[in-house]
Order: structure tokens, then C-alpha cells, then sequence
């Protein structure tokens, strides 16, 4: 065998050779990729878009000064944190909010008729002027910040706040037991994070938590509870500690 052909015969196994380590790193690509695609789907319905909720657009105002915050006041409201947002004492006459007496928090779910939306000034150094929406409770004239104006720039956030559609019209495909739960606020155990704000407020995730299992803290009014999900559903509900 001649020096050339043993060259042509070494070029064509290492051809060979490269081919096959080539086809060998594609086929356990493949395999790799097929098994992140099975991972996806079984967790598809947690975080993607097979969960009904995520195709719900709520209707927003996007208001932009006192006029058009004043939008607010065609339609009811529903509150989207219960136990988050502070309310406070209103006098119609004067236009003036007692920011010093807080009355206690909007609940969740609570609906809430606005009666107008007015600037008032919280006379803390400092403080810009708040924009508040008017409303009654109990028989009393209250008041909610919804927003503030400084150097005759407004920020309104009352579409952060409040829902202008009825909430069990836009989550009509909860079951009714949901519902009831959300209704009697309460949690039951398979309910997902917005159902349980529905149901008991604002809630504090702990830091830390992996993506199949997230701990939430809800101060619930001062009934505090803590909820463990498992891959996005209620797994425990036990009692939290109160605030000292």
C-alpha cells in the first residue's frame, strides 16, 4: 500500500469519524429539546397561556388628570387588593380628607359606588397634593387617595385599584365553588393566587421560593393566614402571625 493511499484511507475514516460524532451530538440535541418540550407542556398550565385567567383583559380608564378621572364615577367599582388601600374621613363641604384618622382599609371584592373624585391637600411637608375618589360607607362620607397632582402634573392610579366590570363576569369560568369560597372569603385548598387575593386580600410572598413552590402571607384584616402553592394551586393553609 502506497504512502497516498493510506492518506486517502486515514482522510476518509476520519470523514467518517466526524460524520458520526456529528450525527451523535444532533440526535442527543434533539432528545434534549424534546424533553424541555415535555417539561414546558406539563407546566404549561400553570404559568402559560392554557390557564383561562390569562386571557382576561379588564377594562381600564386611563386617566390622566381630574377629568377624565372622573370616568370612575359612570359605573361601580370592585377593589382588586382587599386590605391594601387606606381610606380616610371626607367632608363634602369643605372638600376636606382627615389623611390623620384613617377609618381602615378597602376589603377584597368590596364594591364601591364613586360618588366624585376631588385634589386634596394632606398638609404634610413635603406631600404633594392627593386626588381621592368620594364615596359613602355606613352611612359616612369617605375618601380613598387614587392618585396625586404635583406642579400641575397628575399620576392616577385608580386603574391599579379597582376593576369597572363586574369581577364574576370577567372570571365567569371559575366554578361556583370558587366563587362561594371567594364570596365567604375564604381559601380552599386548589385555588391559584387570584382567587385567594379575591377571596382574602393582599398577599406577601416570601423571598427565595422556587418556581413550583411559592409561600404567600396574607394579613387578611388581621386574621392573618399562610399559604403554600404547589405548582401554582392552594397545597396548605394554616394560620400566620399577627402584626405586633
Amino acid at each position: 500500500m502506497t504512502s497516498e493511499t493510506r492518506h486517502r484511507i486515514q482522510l476518509a475514516l476520519l470523514a467518517a469519524f466526524l460524520v458520526a460524532a456529528a450525527r451523535a451530538g444532533y440526535i442527543f440535541y434533539q432528545r434534549h429539546q424534546d424533553k424541555l418540550a415535555v417539561e414546558r407542556q406539563k407546566h404549561a398550565g400553570d404559568v402559560g397561556y392554557s390557564n383561562p385567567d390569562y386571557y382576561v383583559n379588564p377594562k381600564k380608564l386611563y386617566p390622566y388628570d381630574l377629568k377624565s378621572a372622573r370616568q370612575i364615577t359612570q359605573q361601580p367599582v370592585w377593589v382588586k387588593e382587599g386590605y391594601r388601600y387606606s381610606y380616610y374621613p371626607y367632608e363634602p363641604a369643605s372638600k376636606r380628607v382627615d389623611f390623620g384618622h384613617d377609618v381602615g382599609t378597602l376589603g377584597p371584592i368590596e364594591k364601591l359606588a364613586i360618588t366624585d373624585v376631588v385634589i386634596s391637600s394632606n398638609k404634610v411637608a413635603g406631600q404633594p397634593t392627593q386626588v381621592v375618589a368620594v364615596f359613602q360607607k355606613e352611612g359616612k362620607t369617605c375618601a380613598v387617595p387614587i392618585g396625586y397632582e404635583a406642579n400641575g402634573e397628575y399620576k392616577i392610579y385608580s386603574d391599579e385599584m379597582f376593576f369597572i366590570e363586574d369581577p364574576h363576569d370577567l372570571y365567569k369560568h371559575w366554578s361556583p365553588d370558587v366563587w362561594q369560597a371567594v364570596e365567604q372569603h375564604q381559601i380552599k385548598p386548589g385555588m391559584n393566587e387570584m382567587q385567594a387575593d379575591f377571596a382574602i386580600g393582599m398577599g406577601v410572598p416570601d423571598g427565595g421560593d422556587i418556581s413550583y413552590e411559592k409561600t404567600v402571607r396574607y394579613p387578611n384584616g388581621g386574621k392573618p393566614l399562610v399559604i403554600v402553592y404547589h405548582d401554582g394551586k392552594a397545597a396548605e393553609i394554616k394560620p400566620g402571625t399577627p402584626a405586633s
